[in-house]
């Protein structure tokens, strides 16, 4: 069975406040009210020898050592290989990950970019060296050097895999065929209480790149960066849409039960999520709208105060290297970052089933990243919303 991340909308509030946008662990570019400033963290040059041990944290499905499914063991190889002891924790959400990551007891981690930034700005993640990494060589160039895993022309980490976040929708129930995300937002009355959508507070991201396209007048060009009054029509549009969610889904297998039983007939999914409901009898289909989809692609980042530094480069070499990324990116259900892992998987239809290295379908995703109040999209007449108040609004959408 694949192992796939889940999210816990509903945090404490001061979980809320302990991983705003640009918080700081003491770092002397600190800027909690100016935007993204990074301190001046520099990356080695070269690597020492390994330390015997290596502390990371991921999603689940990324770091299996073959406990939870004997075919899926990508671990052992590596501690043999490199005398690195992995030790692993699994966190459930990008700001679990953050708060983790805060301790300074973790060596790296499998972030996506709903946290990269956070971990970027407050000086947790370090820069990485990307020379002491010989498989970056290998990863899909639209993967490398973007917003969400790197500052200034700084990389910040590897990529590891990337995925959309799709519409899924039931093909005996829901006619004629949706061809827009307005059946999940303007349209949603239609299927009250079928309608389902990702529990999380990225999910306003969603709604902005549906005003994008609905709404020019609000001038939306990126759904991370959004000022408060484009935020502010996302979260009614979100307000509205709650009305007709008959359930907000954070675990996938929970997600395919309840589109085979009919509690659900349209919503956001994913592409692992989409083929497991068919292959179960569930008559869906799912696919990138009109008006394009966000999406996640994460990346392997190294902790500024991890004590195993060596082991850590040596994991994030080895999680990226053709067979390695080909085995996670089937277990876990996303395109795999590097472009060698294609000739390595299973299934040889896989990276095309996932888009892996068709570039112009990337170009309609809209990955996530962490808003911060320096818009993102460039602008400096305004503020943005930072993510903090992003968490906070998803509180009240979900009532």
């Amino acid at each position: 069975m694949r192992l796939i991340r889940t999210v816990q909308a509903a945090l404490a509030a001061t979980l809320f406040l302990a991983v705003t946008a640009c918080g700081s662990s003491g770092g002397d570019g600190e800027s909690s009210a100016t935007g993204l400033n990074p301190p001046d963290l520099k990356a080695p040059t070269r690597l020492g020898k390994p330390e015997g041990q290596v502390d990371l944290i991921a999603w689940a499905g990324y770091v299996e050592d073959g406990s939870n499914d004997p075919d899926a063991d990508w671990v052992s190889d590596f501690e043999k290989q490199t005398g690195c002891q992995v030790r692993s924790k699994v966190a459930a959400s990008s700001d679990e990950m953050v708060k983790l990551m805060k301790t300074g007891e973790y060596d790296a981690v499998s972030a996506s970019g709903d946290a990269s930034l956070r971990l970027i700005a407050s000086g947790d993640a370090a820069p990485v060296n990307t020379d002491l990494v010989p498989n970056y060589q290998d990863i899909f160039p639209d993967l490398k050097m973007q917003p969400w895993n790197s500052v200034d022309g700084k990389a910040y980490g590897i990529p590891h895999g990337r995925g959309a976040n799709l519409l899924m929708y039931n093909t005996e129930k829901v006619k004629p065929a949706p061809t827009s995300w307005s059946a999940v937002f303007d349209g949603a009355f239609a299927h009250k209480g079928h309608v389902t959508a990702y529990d999380s507070p990225i999910y306003i991201a969603d709604a902005a790149l549906y005003l994008k396209a609905h709404r020019p007048e609000l001038k939306i060009k990126d759904p991370y960066a959004l000022d408060q009054k484009q935020f502010d029509a996302a979260v009614d549009l979100l307000k509205q849409q709650n009305k007709n969610v008959g359930e907000y889904w954070s675990d996938y297998l929970k997600e395919v039960s309840a589109f085979k039983s009919g509690d659900s007939v349209i919503g956001t999914t994913w592409q692992v999520i989409a083929n497991l409901a068919a292959s179960e009898g569930a008559k869906v289909k799912a696919f990138v709208p009109e008006e394009g989809s966000t999406g996640w692609s994460d990346t392997w980042m190294i902790s500024s105060k991890a004590k195993h530094p060596t082991c850590a480069y040596k994991w994030l070499n080895w999680i990226v290297s053709p067979k390695v990324n080909a085995q996670v990116a089937e277990y876990f259900g996303e395109a795999p970052a590097n472009a060698k892992a294609c000739e390595q998987t299973t299934d040889k239809n896989f990276c095309t089933t996932y888009h892996a290295a068709d570039t112009a379908y990337w170009k309609r995703i809209a990955f996530w990243n962490t808003p911060v109040e320096q818009c993102l999209d460039g602008r400096t007449d305004v503020k943005c919303v930072p993510y903090a108040k992003w968490v906070q609004a998803w509180t009240e959408i979900k009532g």
